[in-house]
């Protein structure tokens, strides 16, 4: 795909804050007409620049009320280790994002929970039975301070 214009930024911002907008209230907003606007939504689309349209729940209306973040080293650095955590890892949906990090630690997750036992019996449970699991390290966020899925553009 060609280097994203002002026109596709535009679009992509908006669509950012709301997926469900009709093209025609998306053409008007970025300045364009409602045949051109699909047009350019479908190559971001196709180029995979829009992945995919997803709805955002509220976390706590759900029932799940706790986000930690879990530090996780493993006690080899194999790639077999590593390969093997990323793919039971993925299978979790506690697990929203696992990260392969550099530094003192292996792997960074970001898991949610209803309340502290819920994520006790996940850790307890799933987490540490992961082969080559050495230490798991969690934080728990006293407040939000901040949080998008609004990338900068």
């Amino acid at each position: 795909m060609k280097t994203l214009d002002a026109i596709d930024r535009r679009i992509l911002q908006a669509l950012q804050r709301d997926a469900s907008i009709p093209n025609t209230d998306l053409a008007k907003l970025v300045g364009l007409s409602p045949s051109p606007c699909l047009r350019r939504v479908k190559l971001l689309e196709e180029a995979g620049v829009i992945e995919r349209y997803v709805a955002l729940l509220n976390q706590a209306a759900i029932g799940l009320k706790m986000t930690l973040f879990v530090r996780v080293t493993l006690d080899t650095k194999d790639y077999d280790a590593i390969e093997n955590f990323a793919s039971e890892i993925k299978g979790m949906r506690e697990v929203l994002e696992c990260h392969l990090m550099a530094g003192s630690y292996d792997f960074l997750l970001r898991v949610v929970a209803a309340d502290l036992d819920d994520y006790q019996r996940f850790q307890a449970h799933h987490l540490t039975k992961i082969r080559c699991v050495k230490i798991v390290e969690t934080e728990i966020p006293l407040r939000k301070v901040s949080r998008t899925t609004e990338f900068p553009l």
